[in-house]
């Protein structure tokens, strides 16, 4: 990343909050007495994905970014957990569009951890 650059500048950080987005969306549709259960589990990881690369690109130097970008890539694997679970419990289906973003975001941070090596 450039130092002029900001984290909003980062295509994984713009799409990681397009997937933000998108779970909360979702989740409003989870049964009432989910919502501090499961909802609220996959909010949460969800929202430290760009949260992570956020702090990791506010950080100085490339090793402690590619800290932070595998806390999200922990956080992204979170989310596709908790998306199965809510497939598995019925309160998702059609969900192919939401994997592809967790797998572009995926693919993109692995790329970036790896440019910072």
């Amino acid at each position: 990343m450039k130092k002029t650059q900001s984290h909003r500048d980062l295509k994984v950080w713009q799409e990681a909050m397009n997937l933000v987005v998108i779970i909360y969306e979702l989740t409003e549709k989870f049964p009432s007495n989910e919502a501090f259960g499961l909802a609220s589990q996959l909010r949460r990881a969800a929202v430290s994905i760009p949260s992570n690369i956020a702090e990791g690109a506010g950080r100085k130097g490339g090793k402690e970014f590619a800290r932070f970008l595998y806390i999200a890539l922990g956080s992204l694997s979170e989310v596709e957990t908790q998306i199965e679970i809510a497939v598995r419990l019925q309160y998702l289906k059609d969900i192919e569009e939401i994997y592809k973003t967790v797998y572009f975001i995926r693919s993109m941070l692995s790329n970036l951890i790896k440019s910072l090596k």
